[in-house]
Order: structure tokens, then C-alpha cells, then sequence
């Protein structure tokens, strides 16, 4: 009976992988066909950037081709956000899949058919706007995928969320936005997501590879702003002032201590970084006031309460010692918690990156100090943000055109991986969580 009870699990097994095998060639195979296609959606996406919370033309896109494939969609989603629910045959989990819109306040200076031309005006001022981020490829990406998908419906265990978002390098000045505000209108809900998925093309890392680190991948962030107020006096009498000046330069020198002696470093980094100083307008006027903005950021939840704490006991004190008043705003108007990749989930899901990419194509990295707010979704339920190589290989990565630059530019060759990568993680995911 043993022997014969071996036999049939052994065969089911057999057969679960073979199923398996064929539906990842399945997915090659819609790819390779689509290929042409989301590169065009891609292009005309960048032709065309739109500002965070102003991804109208985007949105109608993402919406029309999301429709067609007889999708539940919901709009204005998080202002401008689109959601796409695909219901599988067969039961299952509830997986969700990320593509941030957004396009950054960049002049482009690529050299392309399709280079952003597009003008606007932000914070007061004249400036372009481009897909300096590869937020366009994500967009692409995605709507490729609930197309391949789709079609692979009679197949597929569970549902599938698509989560186009907006605004994800930040809300205009005085909104909400982002993927903050999308999960506070529920978009993990009804149904509920067991797990979100989402990647990141990065001119960084070459072409064919997959990036990834468990725990904390991306920094949680604050940012800061820092209000000295001494007393006034003529630069000829410095003895008649309370010198915000002085006061601003040493809690500037005295908050580089938090790092360096503060934060155990072996164990995650940190940055302190004071990013702008303003404060008065002659050479022999000391000012009453001087502003300081700046940006903390921490890998732990632990990291951030102590560098948050000495931040503003440093401050307060130093301004305290020198007879100046301070009012620290930290965070300011913004705060990203850490990206955390959920390590059960990370270590589940190996074996399918590996098999998308090749074992030797995905690699673990260190800790980025950049932020993300995918981590509101991850912060919610189980999450998995991954890297994907968009620099052409060969190319040093020290000469690679940075993000959020008017020369970044990433390879359109690497998409095709993106695709397949979130493709395997839904139908493995789902594979590895229901019962059989």
C-alpha cells in the first residue's frame, strides 16, 4: 500500500511540474509575440510623461486596454490610479501586480524618435517632464502581462490585481497620492491580496539579470526641516546677536555624528543629509532665522525611532546651549517607510526567479538608500520588490546614464524579462498556495 501510495504522489508530482514546465513555456511564448507591442505602448508612454496626480492621458490608456480584455476596472483610483481585476477559473489566491505612472520635472536630452518634448510648469516654475525613472517600461510591462494573462484565464488559479499607480516619486504640494493613499481607499481589498508583486527597471544593473534582497531592500525616509531663530544684529556687532548662522553650521556638523556613532553600521546604513541651508541676504547683517531642509534615512524600523530621536535631541540641544529657539518638522510633508521584502515570501518564490532569469542571472545586492513607496502595499500584506536589469550588458555600470537624470535611458531588451518574471510569480505563487 506504501509503495503504491508513493507511486501516485510521485506521479502527481511528475505531473504538477510538467504542468508547470508548460505553462512557463506558455508565457514565453505570448511574450515573445507581445514583445513589439508593449516596446510601442512604452514609446508612446514616454512621448507623452505626465506629472504624479496627473497621469490622465496614461490612465485612459492603461484603462481602454484593460477593458478590452473584458476586465472589472476601476478609475480614479488614488486620483488617478487604475485597477484591473482578473478572476481566474479555477480557486486560488489573490495576487496583486504594481506599475507606478508617474513621470519626473526632468528636461529629456536622449537623443530619440520618441524623446519627451512635453513642457509644464511646477512649483512656480518652467520645466520638462520625462520618464527619467523607467516608469513608462512598468506601465508597458504590466499591461503586456494582464494581456498574457488573460489569456491564460481557464488555467489560472486565484485572481489577479493590477495596480496602475500614480504619483510615485511623491504627490504635488498640498494632495495626497501615491500608493499611500490607494491603499487607504482599499485597493488590497475586496477581494483581499494575499501578496503584491512589483519591480523596478534600473540602468544600473545589465540586461538579464534579476535584483533582489530579502528583509530591508530600500530605505524608509523622512524628511526634514530644521527652523533656527537667534536674534539679529549688524555684522559689525556679532556680540549683540544670537547668530542662527553659527547655530544652523553646528547642529549641520554635530548631526553627522548620529551615523557615524550612533547607528551600528554592520548592520544597516543610514544617512543624515542636511540638503539645503537658506538664511539672510547681506554680508553684514546677521539674520534672525535660518532653514534648514534635509532627508533621514533608515533599513529598520528600530534604525529609524533611535536616528529620529538623536536627530532632534542633537537640535534641540545644540540651539538650546547657544540661546537660539528651534522647531524641528520631522518628517516635513513626506515619510516612505522601509521596502521590506516579506523573507518567507522571498525564499518561496526563489525558484521561480531562477527559473525566469537563470540561477546565475539573479543576484542578492546590498540595501539601496533610494525609497519606494511600493513598501505602503508591503507594509499591508506579504511583498516582493525586485530589480530588473535595463543597462545594456558590457556597459560599466559607473558610466550607466543615472535615474532622475535628462540623459537616463534604459534598454528595451530587458522588458521582455520583466514580463515573464511577474507572469511565473503569479501562476507560481498561486501553484505553491492552494490546495491541491
Amino acid at each position: 500500500m506504501k509503495k503504491i501510495l508513493l507511486v501516485l504522489l510521485t506521479l502527481g508530482s511528475l505531473q504538477l511540474t510538467a504542468q508547470k514546465d508548460r505553462q512557463r513555456e506558455q508565457i514565453k511564448i505570448k511574450v515573445s509575440e507581445l514583445e513589439k507591442k508593449v516596446i510601442a505602448w512604452r514609446r508612446d508612454i514616454h512621448e507623452h510623461p505626465e506629472l504624479g496626480n496627473r497621469e490622465f492621458r496614461t490612465a485612459e490608456l492603461v484603462a481602454k486596454h484593460l477593458q478590452s480584455l473584458g476586465l472589472e476596472v476601476k478609475t480614479g483610483v488614488g486620483k488617478t490610479g487604475v485597477v484591473g481585476l482578473l478572476k481566474g477559473s479555477l480557486p486560488g489566491p489573490v495576487v496583486a501586480l504594481r506599475a507606478d505612472m508617474d513621470a519626473l520635472p526632468v528636461y529629456e536630452k536622449n537623443d530619440l524618435p520618441f524623446a519627451s518634448k512635453v513642457e509644464t510648469e511646477y512649483n512656480g516654475q518652467k520645466t520638462g517632464v520625462m520618464h527619467a525613472c523607467g516608469h513608462d517600461t512598468h506601465v508597458a510591462m504590466l499591461m503586456g502581462v494582464a494581456e498574457i494573462l488573460t489569456s491564460m484565464k481557464k488555467e489560472l488559479k486565484g485572481s489577479v490585481k493590477f495596480i496602475f499607480q500614480p504619483a510615485e516619486e511623491g504627490a504635488p504640494k498640498g494632495e495626497e497620492g501615491g500608493a499611500e493613499l490607494m491603499v487607504k481607499e482599499g485597493v488590497l481589498e475586496n477581494p483581499k491580496v494575499d501578496a503584491v508583486f512589483g519591480l523596478h527597471i534600473s540602468s544600473g544593473y545589465a540586461v538579464g539579470t534579476i535584483t533582489y534582497r530579502p528583509g530591508g531592500e530600500m530605505a524608509g525616509v523622512n524628511d526634514m526641516k530644521i527652523t533656527v531663530t537667534g536674534k539679529p544684529s549688524h555684522g559689525a556687532a556679532p556680540w549683540m546677536s544670537v547668530d542662527p548662522i553659527v547655530v544652523s553650521a553646528q547642529i549641520i556638523n554635530s548631526l553627522q555624528t548620529v551615523v557615524s556613532r550612533n547607528v551600528n553600521i554592520t548592520e544597516n546604513p543610514a544617512i543624515v543629509t542636511v540638503g539645503a541651508i537658506h538664511g539672510g541676504n547681506r554680508g553684514n547683517i546677521i539674520p534672525e532665522q535660518v532653514e534648514m531642509l534635509g532627508t533621514v534615512r533608515t533599513l529598520s524600523a528600530n534604525d529609524e525611532k533611535l536616528v529620529l530621536k538623536r536627530v532632534n535631541e542633537i537640535v534641540t540641544k545644540t540651539a538650546e546651549a547657544a540661546g537660539a529657539s528651534v522647531k524641528v518638522e520631522l518628517p516635513y510633508s513626506s515619510h516612505y517607510p522601509v521596502t521590506f521584502n516579506n523573507i518567507e515570501l522571498t525564499n518561496k518564490m526563489l525558484p521561480s526567479l531562477q527559473k525566469s532569469a537563470g540561477a546565475n542571472n539573479v543576484i542578492v545586492i546590498p540595501p539601496h538608500t533610494g525609497s519606494e513607496d511600493f513598501s505602503f502595499f508591503a507594509e499591508k500584506v506579504p511583498g516582493l520588490f525586485l530589480f530588473l536589469g535595463g543597462m545594456p550588458k558590457g556597459v560599466d555600470p559607473k558610466n550607466a546614464p543615472s535615474h532622475h537624470t535628462p540623459g537616463f535611458m534604459i534598454d528595451e531588451s530587458g522588458m521582455p524579462l520583466g514580463m515573464i518574471t511577474l507572469c511565473n510569480l503569479v501562476v507560481d505563487y498561486a501553484n505553491l498556495t492552494t490546495k491541491k
